[in-house]
């Protein structure tokens, strides 16, 4: 990255309210997703809807994300971040609004869809700022501050939301939100800077761009239209998604101003940091799909001590955030990454053979040690894929780094909860016995252990891979 002039720095916004207006950025999307959970019982009574149909007001808004995301980078790139984040901030506030006031499920689903939309814009746009806000030597400390702010969104939504319904009903939950996005959008308004847009391939890729959303939205839909198992119809969403790739890849390579310019994962940077982040994201999401049921039926707590339990891994997560980021500044991303991905490993270890008679304890400290190395990791490894890229490709890489995240989430939900289930060796996990549970939480964290150690030797078989090589591929 070349120095800033001089002109440049003294346009450059006061840093802290930049910071700011990145944080509620990054803070709503993820406080929205955590929200909505907590309410869907009390949406189901209002509506007198079944389960399945009130857990479309998460998948709507995760699909809508999910497809929409690399997009929305990449049209970022093309006619400038500023106006397209503001425009997302500002339908993301909208839709809460609608969300809050919507008299019937279908509508308030469509809501939350258009939600995602705006979210999908804010998440993909946030990182792909810091480049323009904030001075390299900082960046570490940045993305480990916006780390933080996502697992706090995670965190406070269940408490935030369980208090909110208790006193003034389901719909606050939603209108909490639209003061925080009005000033959300006054602070992007007045502080973060204009971006200059693409000059050179203005054109947009459409037919890419409907390619990728079905290809995300038949995965998407694959992993949750069965819930806990996995039926033809889910089998046949596969085949969609294959067929979208395949065809994604053919059109990418044909066309002059593509959507993802496919020699970017020939950077070794890239390849790594987007493969351990849907790894890593995959088993964040199976500490919050297995610990629930361990917790109360294994170690037999009732619901308040659950949630209390429950709670220590994304505050922890939440503290780390900062201190990852100076780590990361200090000693550089690829030994922080590494480190990270170390850590999450040895806490699944301990997780997968730690007996039921370590009581509450032995299951929250090994917790607490997996989402402190998570911090470090998202911190080190947004810093690695972001650090050297380009101005106008920061939108493009911002968005893979977080459309690898939500598919990681949308997997570990659904494959490492089918995972769990058939370890535990029952079909209902409600209703397994203690220690039926139990083995059902070793051998998932077995596998999730694998799976990050996976994910580690990646890293380390690219970084080889790239000083055999001599230099690594630009993202220039």
């Amino acid at each position: 990255m070349r120095p800033a002039t001089e002109p440049e720095r003294t346009r450059r916004p006061p840093l802290a309210w930049a910071l700011t207006a990145l944080s509620l950025s990054m803070l709503l999307p993820s406080l929205s997703i955590s929200v909505a959970n907590v309410g869907l019982p009390t949406m189901a009574v209002a509506f007198d809807a079944a389960f399945n149909e009130v857990q479309w007001v998460v998948i709507a808004y995760l699909l809508a994300i999910t497809t929409l995301i690399v997009g929305v980078g990449r049209l970022g790139d093309l006619v400038g971040r500023r106006p397209l984040l503001l425009g997302g901030i500002a339908v993301f506030t909208l839709a809460t609004l609608l969300c809050g006031l919507a008299p019937n499920l279908p509508l308030l689903v469509a809501a939350r869809a258009l939600q995602g939309v705006g979210a999908a814009c804010m998440m993909a746009l946030t990182m792909a700022f810091v480049g323009e806000t904030v001075p390299e030597d900082r960046t570490g400390s940045v993305m480990g501050l916006l780390g933080t702010m996502s697992a706090v969104g995670t965190a406070l939504g269940p408490s935030l939301g369980g208090v909110l319904i208790e006193v003034f009903g389901w719909r606050a939950i939603f209108l909490v939100g639209v003061p925080l996005g009005l000033v959300a959008l006054a602070l992007t308004l007045r502080v973060l800077p204009d971006d200059a847009p693409a000059t050179t391939h203005r054109r947009f890729d459409v037919v890419g761009m409907a390619l990728l959303a079905i290809t995300l939205g038949a995965y998407a839909l694959a992993m949750t239209v069965d819930g806990d198992s996995f039926g033809p119809l889910a089998v046949g969403l596969l085949v969609v998604t294959g067929a979208g790739l395949a065809l994604f890849v053919v059109t990418e390579r044909r066309v002059a101003a593509p959507l993802v310019t496919l020699s970017l994962f020939r950077d070794p940077v890239l390849a790594a940091g987007l493969t351990t982040s849907a790894l890593v994201s995959t088993v964040m999401m199976t500490t919050l799909v297995v610990g629930p049921f361990h917790l109360a039926h294994a170690l037999g707590l009732d619901p308040a001590l659950v949630g209390l339990a429950m709670s220590a891994g994304p505050a922890v997560s939440a503290l780390a955030g900062v201190p990852a980021g100076r780590a990361t500044d200090r000693f550089g991303a690829p030994a922080m990454v590494v480190v990270g991905l170390g850590g999450i490993i040895g806490g699944a270890v301990v997780l997968s053979v730690m007996p039921t008679a370590a009581g509450v304890l032995g299951y929250v400290l090994p917790l607490v040690a997996v989402t402190a190395c998570y911090a470090l990791f998202q911190a080190a490894n947004n810093t690695a894929v972001m650090k050297d890229v380009a101005p106008h490709r920061r939108g493009l890489v911002s968005g893979l780094l977080n459309l690898s995240r939500n598919l990681g989430l949308m997997t570990g939900a659904s494959v490492m909860g089918t995972v769990f289930a058939f370890s535990a060796g029952t079909g209902d996990v409600t209703t397994a016995a203690s220690a039926e549970v139990a083995r059902g939480t070793h051998r998932t964290f077995a596998v999730a252990a694998l799976l990050v150690a996976f994910g580690l030797s990646v890293v380390l078989v690219l970084r080889l891979r790239s000083r055999s090589g001599g230099s690594r591929v630009t993202r220039r």
